[in-house]
């Protein structure tokens, strides 16, 4: 059986990404471009907390400590959040946001194809759902960025600026531990550094399409694997968490 800190582990940084991300896709309900793209991100979002949701009750029930999925979400610091670095960046315009799911959505895809042939079998069964979503929201993203990089000259170099801003946080996506390899041989996680030239890959052919230029500059900032991130996320948390932290006995 592997060990059992390490899948609670992964788990955990898996439901971590999902939950920053929602929430950050989240600040844009009501003020999205038009009325059908913020109930199309807002559902997006809910699709994200949802599967975070899922994940942070597996990883409780794993972590055998009495602690639930609110617990998780809730009472931990940033320095205990393990997200990738790319979901906690800002939403900035609606290019930034595209981009920054564009990315995010064919790192998903790809994980979730693998992780349903996990050896966990909870696990496998949360990445065969979340697979279903993750390709709507890649079929979503990927119309975008095509739309927007090959529009108009604003909305082009609005989301060449973008992927110019965000490329530097993409390797962080594959970073991995010894324990991460100790659960690839066991059959139960991904081996991120083999799939990451397929990511590369399907991520290139939409950029030709859409005239985007990934950025030549190499230097890529890590980090999340050791929940090292930027100030971004203690601002994230504060605003997510306040409410239960303030009244952590409510009920609805």
């Amino acid at each position: 059986m592997a060990n059992k800190a390490a899948l609670f582990n992964y788990i955990l940084r898996l439901a971590d990404t999902n939950l920053v991300l929602g929430h950050r896709l989240s600040e844009w309900s009501g003020h999205a471009p038009y009325l059908e793209e913020d109930i199309a991100l807002t559902n997006i979002a809910l699709d994200l907390i949802g599967q975070a949701n899922s994940l942070l009750i597996y990883a409780a029930k794993v972590e055998g400590k009495g602690r639930t999925e609110d617990d998780l979400a809730y009472m931990r610091n940033e320095r205990e959040y393990y997200n990738s670095l790319l979901s906690e960046q800002p939403n900035g315009d609606f290019a930034q946001t595209i981009v920054r799911q564009f990315l995010s959505d064919n790192f998903d895809v790809l994980l979730y194809e693998s992780l349903s042939k996990s050896t966990d079998e909870t696990l496998a069964a949360l990445a065969a759902k979340g697979l279903k979503e993750a390709t709507y929201h890649l079929r979503h993203s990927r119309a975008w960025v095509e739309r927007l990089g090959d529009g108009t000259e604003e909305s082009h170099n609005r989301t060449q600026n973008a992927l110019n801003q965000l490329w530097r946080f993409t390797a962080d996506m594959f970073a991995m531990n010894p324990d991460d390899k100790d659960l690839v041989k066991a059959g139960i996680a991904t081996d991120l550094e083999k799939m990451q030239p397929t990511w590369l890959k399907n991520v290139e052919q939409i950029f030709v399409k859409a005239n985007l230029t990934i950025p030549a500059n190499a230097w890529q900032q890590s980090g999340s694997r050791e929940a090292k991130h930027s100030e971004l996320l203690g601002f994230l948390l504060a605003e997510m968490q306040h409410l239960h932290r303030t009244y952590p006995e409510a009920k609805w």
